[in-house]
């Protein structure tokens, strides 16, 4: 038996993949996701200018990181999977 005959026999052996979150729950996932990031979008737009800007920075990268899950999870509730 080859290499790729014995890639083959585990391949068959392997059990289905199956995610750790349900695909029916990924569009209420990208709702609160990005809910999230335009609520923090729009907090960050009324802060007031800093000289140290961490708490401005702080909320602009936590909105960027929901966002971007937010738009991972609203592609793959529609099919596109990413």
């Amino acid at each position: 038996m080859d290499s790729y005959e014995a890639i083959q026999l585990l391949h068959k052996s392997l059990p289905p993949f199956s995610p750790y979150l349900a695909a029916s729950t990924l569009p209420y996932i990208a709702l609160v996701l990005l809910a999230s990031t335009f609520t923090l979008a729009f907090y960050f737009s009324t802060l007031p200018k800093d000289t140290l800007p961490i708490r401005e920075t702080a909320i602009a990268s936590t909105a960027s990181i929901l966002g971007g899950f937010g738009v991972v999870a609203l592609f793959c509730s529609v099919g596109v999977n990413v």
